[in-house]
């Protein structure tokens, strides 16, 4: 795959826990619980494009469970800065419970610093994007996160009242 640069800028969201052992916009989680695309020496930040998108992540990842403090920080990816987005299609078993075919090609494309961005399918989602960011790459310190902001979770997604 190919990098390309943006034409325009790309706002993604990430939620963690500011009080938490890492800032909320940092890679240190990657490589204590690497995810889908990484391994515990290819740290990322992952993130989502929409909001509603990094909620469901959250969730997801919390087996239904609120999660406690929880805020959101909007990033900012400006013009001008590299990004790849995944063929799915060239990828077969990306979306496979083993994560390990898209640990594999994400691994690669952190050592490769290919791109600053790889725009990647959500799985649980999956007709919106998420947005994992490689830190290690050069142009990362274009990329910007806001201040923290609360998260307010509507209790109906976690059961009846």
């Amino acid at each position: 795959m190919t990098a390309q640069v943006l034409d325009r800028t790309l706002t993604c969201y990430r939620i963690g826990d500011p009080a938490g052992a890492h800032p909320i916009f940092d890679a240190t989680g990657s490589t204590l619980a690497p995810g889908r695309w990484n391994t515990d020496a290819t740290p990322v930040i992952y993130a989502a494009e929409h909001y509603s998108t990094a909620m469901l992540e959250k969730l997801v990842h919390g087996a239904g469970r609120l999660p406690p403090n929880q805020h959101y920080v909007a990033i900012t990816v400006p013009r001008g800065v590299s990004y790849e987005v995944l063929d799915t299609a060239a990828l077969p078993g990306w979306d496979a419970a083993d994560e390990s075919v898209a640990q594999l090609y994400g691994a690669a494309w952190v050592r490769e610093a290919r791109s600053a961005v790889l725009i990647v399918p959500s799985v649980v989602a999956r007709l919106d994007s998420n947005v994992v960011i490689n830190p290690a790459h050069p142009e990362f310190r274009h990329i910007t996160a806001s201040l923290h902001r609360p998260v307010h979770w509507d209790r109906r997604l976690f059961g009846p009242p």
